[in-house]
């Protein structure tokens, strides 16, 4: 009889799997997948290694820095200079410096607008415990709204409102009107503040891991007992403690269980005896977002030869956020365009060329026709995934905090969870879920009353 058994091999996973181990417990991770990484996954274009899952690291993420040292791993910056960034909201396109800090040059009224709108913002973030958003003085007025009817209430004008939006789409590949106004409030103060979440610069997307982020799971992965293609059906437990079978019949009994999945797939195991009605009910309330990642591959970075970065804000889609991911010696140019929310939802019910034609008249749109003939164009539908269903994370619709939010990260029994959307601090990042691993981990060997603050 094992320890421990961990379903799920993402980073939290691992995480949990390895403080674990190196405690002296006997630990099994069950894998779904052919590969370890959850929602970090590697690919290649144009000869060059490309993430086509989880991919920054940014101010503040201890955890993942100490990790890439101890793994033999390095780091690089994301290109953000010599360069602006484009924001191009309505009709205003505006070029933008990159750094922190940095606003788009909108008419005086819309910038008074803007400026007001994040003040007030960062006013009642820096208001809500991370730990726990629903004990807010005023949580059910918070999460009684959603965040689109806060920004029409608070902003004046539409580009204003246009730079929440877009905002919103690019942090929780989600509309504004999918969640309510605590959740962002909680999302911003989890990462610091709205400004780090949306930096590169001095932001959470600072820098990225040389090769690819999957070598941080794969060499976390080395050393442990993990169990590929192994699908989990079946959690049964009692005060005994747990059997998790899988989907080919295979039994591995424990002590505790560990479920390091998203919230949405933990809720679509089978539990004998069913959870809680109240935890149920959580996960049946928290969806992941609807987002694609494509990549298209040129000769060259030319829109450096233009002064851009490659970044973008817009709000015309499908393609309203991207970013220069070419590798560092900048052998060749490599653009991503996210695809969020809404333009998501419609964009994956085209057929393949009309995704691509769509994807590359947007970056035509941004950059000049060069973009139009890239050397090679990749996309990865993460909603199409049939192990995470979605990405980046779980986003709390209205009444989800405070109805639900004090069952999201106390253990059912002898079961755990791990995630990202359980982490305290950095929550949604791969730096929240290997900080929501070894919480888990620690809670679990202090007796698993509780997941503690991170």
């Amino acid at each position: 009889m094992v320890k421990v058994v961990i379903v799920g091999a993402g980073l939290a996973g691992l995480s949990a799997a390895r403080e674990l181990q190196r405690a002296g417990d006997e630990v099994v991770v069950l894998e779904a997948r052919d590969r370890v990484g959850g929602r970090v996954e590697g690919g290649v274009l144009a000869g060059h290694p490309i993430e086509l899952g989880g991919t920054w690291i940014g101010e503040g993420h201890s955890e993942m820095y100490a990790l890439v040292d101890e793994l033999g791993l390095t780091t690089f910056p994301t290109h953000n200079e010599p360069g602006r960034l484009l924001v191009q909201l309505g009709r205003t396109r505006a070029l933008v410096e990159g750094t922190k800090g940095a606003v788009p040059r909108l008419n005086p009224v819309a910038l008074a607008d803007l400026a007001q709108g994040m003040a007030r913002f960062d006013r009642l973030a820096r208001s809500v415990d991370p730990a726990q958003p629903w004990a807010h003085p005023k949580a059910k007025l918070l999460d009684g709204q959603t965040f689109e009817t806060w920004i029409r209430r608070t902003l004046h004008t539409p580009g204003g409102r246009a730079y929440f939006r877009v905002a919103t789409e690019a942090l929780f590949s989600a509309d504004a009107a999918d969640l309510s106004l605590l959740h962002a409030l909680f999302y911003a103060v989890s990462n610091v503040d709205l400004e780090t979440l949306l930096a590169v610069d001095r932001g959470a997307q600072k820098d990225r891991v040389r090769g690819g982020s999957v070598q941080v799971a794969e060499r976390m992965a080395a050393g442990l007992d993990v169990r590929l293609h192994a699908a989990v059906g079946l959690v049964e437990h009692d005060h005994r403690g747990v059997a998790v079978t899988t989907r080919g019949g295979d039994v591995t009994a424990a002590d505790r269980a560990v479920i390091a999945l998203p919230p949405t797939l933990a809720g679509r195991l089978r539990y004998d005896p069913v959870l809680p009605a109240w935890r149920d009910q959580l996960t049946q309330k928290l969806p992941a977002g609807t987002v694609a990642k494509t990549f298209a591959a040129y000769p060259t970075p030319f829109w450096r030869e233009d002064g851009l970065n490659g970044q973008v804000a817009g709000d015309v889609g499908p393609v309203k956020v991207t970013f220069d991911i070419s590798p560092p010696g900048g052998e060749v140019g490599i653009l991503l365009g996210f695809v969020e929310g809404g333009d998501a939802r419609r964009w994956q019910r085209l057929d393949e060329a009309e995704r691509r034609r769509s994807v590359l008249e947007c970056l035509v749109g941004y950059f000049g026709d060069r973009a139009a003939t890239p050397l090679a164009y990749v996309e990865k539908d993460w909603s199409a995934e049939e192990f995470t269903r979605g990405c980046y994370g779980a986003h709390f619709a209205p009444g989800v905090w405070t109805g639900f939010g004090e069952a999201l990260r106390p253990p059912v029994g002898h079961i755990h969870w791990a995630g990202a959307e359980y982490a305290v601090e950095w929550n949604g990042y791969m730096e929240g879920a290997v900080r929501s691993g070894r919480a888990t981990a620690l809670a679990l060997r202090e007796g698993g009353s509780a997941h503690p603050p991170m």
